[in-house]
This record gives structure tokens, sequence and C-alpha cells, in this order.
């Protein structure tokens, strides 16, 4: 009998050709030297009963993934006549490597190449004829889901099972695949020997999971009602860390500074402790939640959760002009948008890249996130602090999903979207641990970074020229502000709030250290002044303006080196800050209507 091969990479179409060949006949059955089953079906081919066996789809035949492995080991044991190649038209110029390493197993094969239809809409012109010659196979153009060009192809794997070869022995094939088996032992090795992995779920345990998880209609709502617990978690566990450091703050510069510092002059009095110890201090007092923060998104995103997440959202990004993989970028972008926009470059089509980095900048990301629990913690309870900073979670949502509507027309694309659910995991907790410790470190990198600079500055604008009351309408800080204020007035943010906003393009780690250094507080001192010198309609204004606004100088710099166009880099600008003064515009008139 003879035996012929299906193989290809993932999503081409290979189980919808295999079933269109088999029709109902296919079986789950063992082979030699691989511990899964594969699907087979025994079929007529020019005279022969054949065995068609579907494998798993692969990438890379030298690579060491599962499905990699079974393909490799099966190739090794198994002897056969004839190996169908199945490419993706679309994508011919990222899979035709795999065609090449299968030839020089010197196989007998034949090219189908797939989905020609999506091809020719995608300006993709193959010629076939010469590319046969070429790579002296037969290559035929097909759709296995309409069933165009099948006869053709199964008239040339005909041919080839009809001709009198010697069949290639596996063997043979070992010998080619020696040098990827050795390197597969060694790492085997190495992995049991130096590596822990975390314990993942059973198929079973995740298949049950991916039922509720996934689920059409109720997938979403777990997924955002997940996030709001979790933001009600970090709230509770770490208001108790928070007050505890902020208690241990005002003790070092009540009982050591101001003693330290008495004898100084007045001037680099206030610079030091009113100035560059109250902005760190501030900031420093909200770092037990930014870090309880990411070690529970490390825990989320090792879990397996997030890639579903994105599975989840690809049919409404598709809608919008994006991907599943693109609501992978915003959840990056929480931690910091920088990165986020890196990670674009995985995108092969450019107007997805573009219309990605466009919306990425509205991710709430963990600079923003210290101001917002600042302002929350200032003004409203521990019961409605949650719900704010969900709520802001939101509306950073829906800007993006806004904004990629708009745009979408401007930068379309039809590259598919793949992507690899992992099975779910429970990381262990030096996973959890030294991840949530990269994340805050490279948060206070920046902050330590952007905070002393930016609150000097701070302090010196508010405090020159010498001969006015500090922060006063008469200092460079408060002429600012009356510059500023045409604009700022009606959407609620006074004078103090415009200049923590105007050092806030350059970093948003700089506006609680600079509000600290305005008003000359800090701790609960500064939070309670804050609540005498704002209402809460202003306080949701100025947090919806600070979200939705211009990001800092440094993705300002990637927007414009990953695009390669300063054009595009000054549109992300010019929308973000056009955006954000009409939503706050819309929600503090219409709050002011409301009589609030």
């Amino acid at each position: 009998m003879k035996r012929i091969a299906l193989l290809g990479m993932p999503n081409t179409g290979k189980s919808t050709l295999f079933n269109r060949i088999s029709g109902a006949s296919a079986r789950v059955g063992n082979w030699p030297g691989i511990t899964v089953d594969l699907m087979s079906a025994k079929i007529l081919m020019g005279g022969h009963i054949a065995e068609l066996i579907d494998l798993p789809g692969i990438y890379d035949l030298h690579g060491f993934s599962d499905d990699e492995q079974v393909v490799r080991h099966f190739l090794a044991n198994n002897a056969l006549d004839l190996v169908i190649i199945l490419l993706n038209s679309a994508q011919i110029d990222r899979q035709l490597s795999l065609v090449l390493q299968i030839k020089k197993l010197n196989l007998p094969c034949v090219l189908a190449l797939n989905m020609s239809d999506e091809a020719k809409r995608a300006g993709i012109t193959i010629d076939a004829h010469s590319l046969e010659q070429a790579l002296q196979m037969p290559v035929i153009e097909i759709s296995a889901k309409y069933g165009d060009g099948l006869p053709k192809a199964l008239q040339a794997a005909s041919n080839i099972l009809n001709q009198v070869q010697q069949k290639p022995s596996p063997n043979t094939i070992r010998q080619l695949l020696e040098e990827d088996n050795q390197i597969e032992h060694e790492m085997e090795r190495l992995i049991q020997q130096h590596v822990q992995i975390p314990t993942s779920l059973s198929n079973n345990a995740t298949d049950t999971l991916d039922k509720i998880l996934l689920h059409k209609w109720l997938g979403l709502p777990l997924f955002f009602l997940a996030m709001f617990l979790l933001f009600q978690f970090i709230f509770t566990a770490g208001k108790p860390l928070q007050d505890g450091l902020a208690w241990a703050l005002d003790w070092l510069r009540t009982d050591v500074l101001e003693i330290a510092f008495a004898s100084t002059p007045a001037w680099f009095h206030g610079l030091m402790l009113d100035g560059i110890y109250n902005g760190i201090a501030t900031v420093a007092a909200f770092v037990p939640i930014i870090v309880l923060f990411f070690l529970v998104m490390a825990i989320v995103e090792d879990s397996g959760y997030l890639s579903r997440a994105a599975f989840l959202m690809d049919a409404l990004m598709a809608k919008m002009g994006l991907d599943g993989r693109g609501f992978v970028m915003m959840l990056m972008g929480f931690g910091c948008n920088v990165p986020a926009l890196m990670g674009t470059r995985v995108m092969r089509s450019r107007a997805m890249r573009l219309l990605t980095m466009l919306v990425i900048p509205f991710s709430l990301c963990s600079a923003r996130l210290q101001v917002f629990i600042f302002m929350i913690a200032a003004l409203f309870t521990a019961q409605q602090a949650p719900l704010i900073l969900f709520g802001l979670y939101l509306i950073s949502f829906i800007t993006m999903f806004m904004t990629a509507l708009l745009f979408q027309r401007q930068y379309k694309s039809v590259e598919p979207f793949i992507l690899e659910l992992p099975p779910y995991r429970l990381p262990t907790a030096k996973q959890i641990l030294l991840r949530g410790w990269l994340e805050v470190k490279h948060f206070l990198n920046r902050a330590t970074k952007f905070i002393v600079i930016g609150v000097v500055l701070v302090w010196l604008m508010t405090n020159f020229p010498s001969n006015v009351a500090p922060a006063s309408a008469g200092t460079y800080a408060g002429q600012v502000g009356l510059l500023f204020a045409p604009i700022l007035d009606p959407i609620g943010i006074n004078q103090e709030l415009a200049i923590a906003l105007i050092f806030g393009f350059v970093a948003k780690e700089i506006v609680v250290g600079a509000l600290a250094v305005i008003y000359g507080m800090q701790g609960d001192a500064l939070m309670a002044q804050m609540a005498t010198q704002i209402d809460w309609v202003q306080a949701i204004s100025f947090m919806l303006f600070t979200l939705i606004y211009t990001p800092c100088l440094s993705t300002i710099a990637t927007l414009n080196s990953e695009s390669k166009s300063s054009a595009f880099m000054w549109l992300s600008i010019a929308w973000s800050l056009g955006l954000a003064w009409l939503v706050s515009f819309v929600f503090y008139q219409s709050a002011r209507m409301l009589g609030f």
C-alpha cells in the first residue's frame, strides 16, 4: 500500500484539503517513532490504495517545537511514497523555505499552492510553470475550500505514484535529520537538568476552562470582570502598604531631614525638602501599589489567559482594521508604551503596524497609573477607587477602539492573524517575582531619571522671581498657567494642574512630584490639600486629559523611529491632544450643566 504525507505550515488549509480528499474515511492511528496520534485515511489514487496521513502544521523542519519534532520523527521512521506540500499562496515569500527543506530530503513531492484567490486579491502573481521547473516538482494552484485545481493536483500525485521508483529509505532520511536529532536530545538533557518549567493544566482541564473563558457570549464579560476583581484586590491589599510607607516617609522628613537641613539657607532648605524630597517621596508612596499591580499582572500573563483575551478580541478588532496581536500590544502598553510600540515589528503589513502604533499610546501605562492612584486616593473613598480606576481602563480601550475605527480606511490591511494558545500554567513564585521586579525596575529607572530633573525645574518655576509669593500668579509657573488658562479653564484644569500637565509631557511620572512641589506638601497633607483645591468633577476631567493627551517624550521618539515618518508622529500628537481636550470638555461641561 502506498503511503502519502500531507505537510505544510499552520493555517494553510491543510485540514480542509485532507477532509476534501478523504471524505468520511478518516481515522486516528499510532505511528512508529512518535508518541502522538495522527489522522489518516485510506484513499484510491492512480489505481493504488494509498494511506494519506495529515501531519501537524509546522513552520520549520529543523525547529524544536513539539509539532516540529513529531514531523521530523515521522519522516525518520516511516517510508513514504509521496509528500503533498501545501502552501498559502498569499504568504509564499515566508513559506517557500519549508519546501526547500523538504526537497533536500530527496522525497517525491507535489507542491499545492492553496488560497490562490487571496494571493490575486493581494496583487501576488505566481508563475507556477517556471516555479515547477526551478523546484523540479509538480506545482499546482488549488483552492482546498472550493476544490478548484484539486483534480489536477491529484493527477500529478497519481503520476508520481505510478512511476517505478525506489521508495526513499527512512534510514537515509534519518541520517539527513541526525544533526537535528542530536540537538534535540541534548536540548532535552539540558532542560531536565537545568530548567524549572511551571506546572501546566492537563489538556482536558484546559479544554474545560476554554469552553467557559472563550465562550462566544461569556468570554469578554468574564475577562472584564476578572480585570475589575484584580483592581479591587490591588487597592484592598495595597492600601495598608501604601499608608505604612507614607508614614515612614513623613517620619524621615520630620525627625531626620528637617533637623539635618535646619541650619542651611532658606532657598537650599526649600529646594531639598519642598522640592526634591517632597516630589520623590510622593511618588515613592505609591510604589507598593505599582509593585502589587505588576506582580498580579505577571501571574495573569504567565498563566496563558492574556493570549486568550487576544483571541476573544480578534473578531472585534478585525472590524476596526486590527487583529488580536494589536490587542496584545495594547495590553503590553499597560506596562509601558515604548516596548509595546516596538513589538509591532512582528506585523508584516505596514498599514496594520501604523494603525496599531496610533492606538497604543492610549494604553493606560504604569506612569499614568501612578497619577490616577494619587488623584483617586485624594478625592474618592476606598469603595469608589476600584470603580474609578476600572472606568479609566475602559475609557482607555474605548479611545483606542474609536481611533482605530476612524483611521482604519487610511491604514487598511488584510494580513491574516495567527496566534498560539499556550496551555494554562501555574507560574512559579520565582517567575512571578522576577517578572514583577523587572517591570518595577523599569518604572523606577524612568521615575528616578525624570522626577529629580522635573521637580527641580518645577520648584524653580514656582519660587522665582524671588520677589513674589511662591506658587503665586507672579511666578514663572503662574505666568505659564495664565497663558494656558483660556484653553484649560473650560475643562476645569486650574493653573497648578496645568503646570503638572506641561511637565507630564516629558514623563507622566513627574506629574505627582510636580504637584507636591507646587503645593509644598507630601503624602496625606498633599492629598488633603488637593481635596480642598478641586472637586471630583475637576479630578476626573484632569485624569481623562492625562489618560488621553500626548504620551511622554520616550513614546513620541519611539513612534518616530518605528514609523520612520515624522508626519505620522505629528498626527499622533495632534490627534491625542485634540481628543483629550474634547473628551474632558464634554465631561466637565456636562457635569456642570447637571449641577455637579
